[in-house]
């Protein structure tokens, strides 16, 4: 007999490298409606070391990658076990960790989340739940995008749901389905330009605000393939790294000016795949403080009302959902919808390590 409520810790770490998120959340089922609370959360800044660790992984070998793999997974263990001793968290009832992308290859039947090896297991006296991409890849799936199914539980009064991570995804209903795709680089992208003015990220997008539209980079970015392939599709740091950065290199723009022109850029195709006239769109991801950003959707989609929900729901909206996903798990029911990813079926999918 399953239970009607869990405590569980939900982690995160995303591709625009700004650090862990770990969420400790309750969640309720009542009448066949989850609901959920987040406590206490935190994200835990990477230092210079990790970050260039990850950013340099796509490049590692077969070893190499083991030994990041077997020492991000220790770093993990006690990121999380220091989490739940300060916080004095107990009678948890599982964690539920995604890991980090280091390759996300779909199309070859390949996808890396590091983080996710049996010894984690180890440092913790209840279930660790993880691991949720590769058995839908293994099933024909892109992996990704996983949060979706999120998104339809407990948050399907919008019309639309939009990440504004390293990568913008969108999920929405269409004929009845649950759909998602990766839209477009984001933060990936802008933070490399920030860093060349100095600053880790572009606070608030006034970088990209004082910057001007060069409107031939803008057009070869709006040209390329990606744009024009049918969903589900999705993308990794190997598309920015191989199409978008020689692309815009190509170009002699200032950092402000590429900053300018790749927001609106985002901003466009954003746009293009919002369309329904009178909707509500649920901003979230680190791209939601980017007033420069977010002003730029409301002037392409001056038809949709954005909301941009509370600090714990923007910053952590996707350990959330990885909580979710890991109870799911835990029951034994779907948690990565077929319609989404392009999976042969909707499954059930993670790993369960446990210490016995």
């Amino acid at each position: 007999m399953f239970k009607n409520h869990y405590n569980v810790i939900g982690v995160m770490s995303g591709t625009s490298l700004d650090g862990v998120d770990i969420a400790h959340v309750n969640f309720t089922l009542n009448n066949a409606t989850w609901h959920y609370k987040i406590g206490v959360c935190e994200t835990i800044p990477y230092n210079q070391e990790w970050i260039t660790a990850l950013k340099n992984g796509i490049n590692y070998g077969t070893t190499e990658l083991e030994t990041l793999n077997k020492k991000y997974t220790s770093y993990l263990g006690e990121l999380i076990s220091h989490f739940i001793a300060k916080n004095q968290l107990t009678n948890l009832d599982a964690i539920c960790s995604h890991g980090h992308t280091i390759l996300h290859q779909p199309q070859n039947g390949f996808t890396l989340q590091i983080g996710n090896l049996p010894e984690i297991a180890s440092y913790f006296t209840v279930p660790f739940v993880c691991d949720f991409r590769i058995q839908d890849v293994e099933l024909g799936g892109q992996g990704a995008p996983l949060v979706p199914i999120g998104d339809q539980i407990l948050f399907s009064s919008y019309t639309y749901c939009l990440n504004l991570g390293g990568f913008s995804n969108v999920s929405m209903l269409e004929n009845g389905k649950r759909i998602a795709f990766d839209i477009s680089p984001v933060n990936t992208v802008l933070n490399l330009y920030a860093e060349k003015l100095g600053f880790h990220f572009d606070e608030g997008g006034k970088h990209a605000a004082k910057g001007i539209l060069n409107t031939y980079l803008f057009d070869t970015l709006n040209a390329l393939p990606f744009y024009h392939q049918p969903y589900p599709k999705s993308l990794g740091f190997e598309y920015v790294k191989d199409i978008i950065l020689p692309l815009i290199e190509k170009f002699n723009c200032s950092t402000e000016d590429v900053l300018h022109t790749f927001t609106k850029h985002v901003a466009f195709q954003i746009a293009k795949v919002t369309t329904q006239k009178n909707s509500t769109l649920l901003v979230t991801g680190g791209g939601a403080y980017n007033t420069f950003l977010i002003n730029e959707i409301q002037k392409n989609a001056p038809y949709i009302q954005i909301t941009i929900p509370d600090t714990k729901t923007i910053e952590f909206k996707e350990a959330l959902i990885f909580a979710l996903l890991g109870v799911l798990k835990l029951r034994n029911e779907i948690n990565v919808l077929a319609s989404v990813t392009g999976a042969q079926k909707d499954h059930s999918s993670g790993k369960i390590f446990t210490t016995n």
